[in-house]
């Protein structure tokens, strides 16, 4: 029996009336159906998707395998069964509400074929909302890693992977994993693959955002989140080499997913979970080595993660309380016998003497201040020049406003391009 080119794995379960572009995506592939195979694993489907694989197969005899089993409750499991089915010399794995642009397995077995690659990443695009990060398809490359691309905020299992390089080294989902089973297997792949691709330059893998927000990531609960960080977590710590590409994968997962998981949600949770969640997140923090890339996070991402592995849940809480009605807080800033200039956040826990965590957590910037130079002199006025003196409205402004509320106002980007342009306007007499 010929070896096709690319085995296609879709897990089903549930995804009408998605699944039908889906499966039109596939017959209408230019690579031809003699070079391609789809072995869709119906996991015990309630809505016809079942009935539908089976009419695709005797309407394209060869094309399809479909498996029927009972519901696993997750998609590891099916896509696992899938995979152990695959005879290409590539496998895609392709969700079962996304779609493939008509010329997608073409570029892509092409590519990969010319690069020798072992991962190939398909240009992808976000439908109906979607949310895709982009980083990764700046430009098709031959050769990437995580440490000059975005690779790490490209984790998903929506790729064309060489079988031999997953057969050789026994990668499988873990089936206990009810959210993220594609990241550990995924990231696997890539630090054992010898050579990672992307290509750029055609949409290739449309990913849609369900109406009734169904998609696996988007109901998963907050623990199953948790327990699939820290398996992703493990791998790297495994096999990531230590330096630029294990700190890439951690700032990934302790810059996003982590921190998604301490917002505002996480109060309206019952106070049993709520702790959980928190002492999960603290493990996360302590066990993986967070604090190593806490530099390359945002400051409300690192004081709430700092919080958690402190054990300092009231205070946490209070903390996302306190964004969710105020905003970002006031900045702070102060110059040090260096003279360097520092700004901080100044968030109700800075500085509290009783919580101790350390100004770094909140540092937003830093620069070197310069010496003051001698005011230039106006020879004709007699007078030194300098800034020029404050407007009517300003003044009125810093009279009636108190300064901590006109600080606060200051930290939003758009309140000081207003403020900048009213003070232009003030300065020319209001004559633009």
């Amino acid at each position: 029996m010929t070896v096709p080119d690319v085995t296609v794995v879709i897990a089903v379960y549930n995804t009408m009336p998605y699944l039908t572009a889906c499966l039109d995506s596939l017959v209408r592939q230019t690579v031809g159906h003699a070079r391609m195979e789809v072995v869709a694993v119906d996991d015990g489907s309630t809505d016809g998707c079942g009935e539908l694989l089976d009419t695709y197969a005797a309407r394209h005899p060869g094309l399809f395998q479909v498996v029927h089993q009972a519901n696993s409750g997750g998609p590891a499991a099916p896509t696992n069964r899938g995979l152990a089915l695959a005879r290409g010399r590539y496998v895609l794995f392709l969700g079962a509400d996304d779609w493939l642009g008509d010329e997608a397995l073409a570029r892509m077995v092409a590519s990969a074929d010319e690069w020798r690659s072992d991962v190939l990443i398909p240009k992808q695009v976000g439908v109906n909302g979607r949310l895709v990060p982009q980083g990764i398809f700046d430009a098709t490359a031959a050769s990437v890693g995580f440490e000059d691309s975005a690779l790490a905020w490209a984790l998903a299992d929506t790729k064309l992977f060489r079988l031999d390089l997953i057969r050789r080294h026994n990668l499988a989902r873990k089936e206990e994993l009810k959210v993220y089973s594609d990241q550990p297997f995924t990231l696997a792949a890539c630090l054992r693959a010898r050579r990672i691709s992307v290509l750029a330059d055609y949409d290739h893998y449309f990913l849609v955002l369900r109406e009734d927000r169904g998609n696996v990531t988007q109901r998963a609960g907050a623990l199953d989140r948790v327990r699939g960080v820290a398996a992703v977590q493990w791998v790297a710590a495994e096999l990531a080499a230590p330096g630029g590409q294990l700190d890439a994968i951690r700032a990934r997962h302790f810059g996003w997913e982590v921190p998604q998981l301490l917002q505002e949600g996480l109060l309206a949770l019952d106070a049993g979970l709520r702790d959980q969640v928190c002492d999960g997140v603290g493990e996360l923090v302590r066990q993986f080595g967070a604090r190593e890339v806490y530099h390359r996070l945002a400051v409300p991402d690192r004081v709430r993660l700092e919080l958690a592995a402190t054990g300092r849940y009231r205070e946490l809480r209070e903390l996302i309380a306190y964004e969710a009605e105020h905003g970002a807080p006031p900045e702070v800033s102060e110059t040090g016998a260096d003279g360097v200039r520092r700004r901080y956040a100044a968030y109700p826990v800075f500085r509290d003497g009783a919580v101790g965590l350390a100004d770094e957590l909140f540092l937003l910037g830093e620069e070197p201040v310069e010496k003051r130079a001698e005011a230039p002199v106006d020879l004709e006025a007699g007078r030194e020049t300098g800034p020029p003196p404050p407007t009517l409205v300003q003044q009125l402004w810093r009279g009636a406003v108190p300064v901590q509320v006109r600080r606060r106002l200051r930290s939003y980007p758009a309140w000081r391009r207003l403020a900048a342009a009213v003070a232009a306007d003030g300065r020319n007499g209001g004559r633009r």
